[in-house]
């Protein structure tokens, strides 16, 4: 069991309530935020816990994934696992071998942010032996504002195909509707109420809700109970840092 800096719990938040085990593995669609949600669990937990690694297996998504913001991360002291150099931008199934040492070690905790959907998760699947079942946390993410997943029918079926395809099961969700810039309260709450109906199809519990961080001050107290985790938007496309016209750059920049 990791054990956290002495008297840091504080800086962890809702992070260090809903992450509480030594893995935990992240899987949800393309446009679920999934991203977002691993990066700014990363940069919460960073303060309390030392040896605190983000293991990027998304191969579904070349543009915008974890290994995106590895210079944040290095500031924050968050080892990133990730394929970089001519491979950094490939949208290949790669699991570095270092993956594996990195899970059987007791004392470094690790977040996974793995694939778009149950084709990313294919690289989870060929880790399932190495993957510290006892000690480990798997969540669905759900965005109902997304095309792939706009009821809870589409929600409990990607989660029925997620876990056949990497034979883990899921221990919880996590609600993360939202739409971008133009999310609101309502869009937030409406999402964590069909996460809890299709938790309630699933048997899974809603372990944390997911919300931009200039609206998670208005919705404590708001959620039934629910943990908020107030969510850092650190990948962002470029138009929104500079509206004018580009013609060269990335598709992608982190600010």
């Amino acid at each position: 069991m990791v054990a956290p800096v002495q008297g840091g719990g504080s800086c962890a938040g809702a992070y260090g309530e809903v992450f509480s085990r030594r893995v935990t593995v992240l899987g949800g669609h393309f446009g679920s935020g999934k991203t977002e949600l691993t990066l700014s669990a990363a940069l919460a937990l960073a303060p309390t816990f030392p040896a605190l690694s983000l293991v990027d297996l998304d191969v579904v998504k070349p543009y915008l994934r974890s290994r995106s913001a590895r210079e944040v991360l290095k500031e924050a002291g968050v080892e990133l696992v990730a394929p970089l150099g001519e491979y950094f931008s490939a949208d290949l199934p790669i699991v570095l071998p270092e993956i594996r040492s990195r899970l059987v070690d007791p004392d470094r905790k690790i977040l996974l942010d793995v694939g778009g959907d149950d084709l990313g998760v294919r690289a989870l699947a060929s880790l399932r032996d190495a993957v510290p079942e006892a000690e480990t946390d798997f969540f669905l993410i759900l965005n109902f504002k997304r095309p792939l997943t706009p009821d809870v029918a589409s929600a409990a079926e990607m989660a029925h195909r997620i876990t056949a395809v990497s034979r883990l099961r899921p221990t919880g969700l996590l609600a993360n509707t939202h739409l971008m810039g133009e999310t609101t309260e309502e869009v937030v709450l409406d999402g964590l109420r069909l996460a809890e109906e299709a938790g309630r199809d699933l048997g899974l519990p809603v372990r944390g809700v997911g919300v931009p961080e200039v609206l998670a001050g208005n919705l404590a107290g708001r959620t039934g109970g629910v943990p908020v985790l107030s969510v850092r938007r650190i990948v962002r496309p470029p138009f929104e840092i500079d509206r004018e016209r580009r013609t060269v750059g990335p598709l992608f920049v982190v600010g």
